[in-house]
């Protein structure tokens, strides 16, 4: 998306790069992060810090690669610490933390400078893909509880279904989409599973 000149003018503290590249794909960064935290409040500062790390590290820059691909490792990496550190300590505390490194590890092709999209892109792209098809009221649930964030109980109101079909619907959800996911993405089964319960 951004040539290399602009690359060039973020890395020598050109305000005015930063702020098209902040306006320019802070959309597509909201949308990411909000797939793991459904907290707005805190997706704001996720992507407030992950700018504000852009800022600090723009004499790292290099002007061929993608901005983009950088940016978007960096969020990943604020999502992946608030959710282990706040949320999800339970789900992963056995988790060697180098194991988790070492998974970080196959994102570096982000670095690449390729027109391929990223692994964390194809992995979004795909949980879409794995939700869209999902039966219709499964998928309504499944939206309306995990990506949107609403209470049970208001949806349970809203949909005229009970909470424990909610919570029934939420179940198979998560199983059918986590079994798409790891069936294309083995390798990557600790960020599909915090994906998934958040």
């Amino acid at each position: 998306m951004f040539d290399i000149q602009t690359n060039n003018n973020l890395k020598k503290g050109d305000p005015s790069a930063f702020k098209d590249v902040f306006r320019l794909l802070y959309p597509r960064l909201k949308g990411y992060c909000k797939l793991f935290i459904p907290d707005d409040n805190k997706v704001e500062d996720l992507i407030q810090e992950t700018f504000i790390t852009l800022w600090e590290k723009r004499n790292s820059i290099k002007p061929d690669r993608s901005i983009e691909s950088y940016l978007f490792v960096i969020l990943r990496n604020n999502c992946l610490n608030f959710l282990r550190d706040e949320k999800l300590e339970h789900t992963i505390s056995s988790v060697n933390v180098e194991e988790v490194s070492e998974l970080q590890y196959l994102y570096q092709i982000d670095f690449l400078g390729k027109e391929e999209k990223s692994l964390e892109e194809q992995l979004v792209e795909s949980f879409q893909v794995a939700v869209d098809e999902l039966p219709d009221k499964m998928r309504q649930v499944f939206t309306l509880c995990k990506i949107e964030g609403k209470k049970q109980k208001d949806v349970a109101e809203e949909m005229g279904i009970s909470i424990k079909m909610v919570e029934k619907h939420i179940a198979k959800a998560k199983e059918q989409i986590r079994k798409k996911l790891v069936d294309q993405y083995p390798a990557l089964i600790i960020i599909i599973t915090l994906l998934l319960e958040k």
